[in-house]
């Protein structure tokens, strides 16, 4: 305890084989009022309230049946829908080893995989009326490079999405700082009635991530 009678910061000792960056990161997480929320509620990750924040704003998961979880690791995402859509039927695919989730098929492979596509829409056995993606490509530390990669995950997810969608169905995505580039916003404003941008309060500060919301799928026809 401080004098003020307060708990100060937690503060992580820095052990001979932890780097910097990670004590601080490691002490970010003890410091972290959503991260001890997401323990609370049961959520795997933080990244659960970025998209229950984002939902209470734009209203994108009430009366969804099919949605697909792009990067669904560690699954925190498909977990909000469960619980705001408990009746959809949740596909989600990614690299990383997913622990299961009841109710949602998960595949452990490259979305950029020619296979990938197909293989969520024949578990989907429909069209989805929601695609999420919170891909984000590792980092070299390049940021141009950084975010070139991460970009082209978004651009897959989008054609991804407007290729397979239901006719008034939604796309979110995370982006990085600099929002979607010219291009694709192209892209999703010809496929859709309405696109914004947004960042949660969720996201940390720092961070340069922020997501692209397309609502009012136009349908292939147009």
């Amino acid at each position: 305890m401080s004098r003020s009678g307060r708990n100060p910061d937690r503060r992580v000792k820095t052990a001979k084989k932890r780097t910097a960056s990670s004590t601080r990161w490691l002490e970010r997480q003890l410091n972290d009022p959503y991260v001890k929320q997401a323990k609370a509620d049961g959520y795997r990750s933080r990244a659960a309230y970025k998209l229950i924040e984002l939902d209470e704003k734009f209203g994108l998961i009430r009366g969804k049946s099919r949605v697909v979880d792009l990067g669904i690791a560690p699954g925190g995402w498909a977990q909000v829908v469960r619980k705001k859509a408990p009746k959809a039927k949740i596909v989600g695919i990614d690299l990383l080893p997913t622990e299961p989730i009841e109710g949602v098929t998960i595949f452990e492979m490259d979305f950029l995989d020619d296979a990938a596509p197909r293989k969520l829409e024949d578990a989907l056995e429909g069209p989805p009326d929601l695609v999420m993606s919170d891909m984000a490509a590792n980092t070299v530390g390049h940021k141009q490079t950084d975010h070139l990669r991460t970009m082209g995950l978004v651009e897959a997810a989008a054609w991804f999405a407007t290729e397979t969608l239901s006719e008034g169905g939604a796309f979110i995505a995370k982006v990085l700082a600099g929002g979607t580039d010219r291009d694709l916003l192209a892209l999703l404003k010809k496929h859709f009635t309405r696109v914004k941008h947004a960042k949660p309060p969720a996201s940390r500060k720092g961070s340069s991530e922020w997501y692209v919301i397309a609502q009012g799928f136009k349908g292939r026809g147009e």
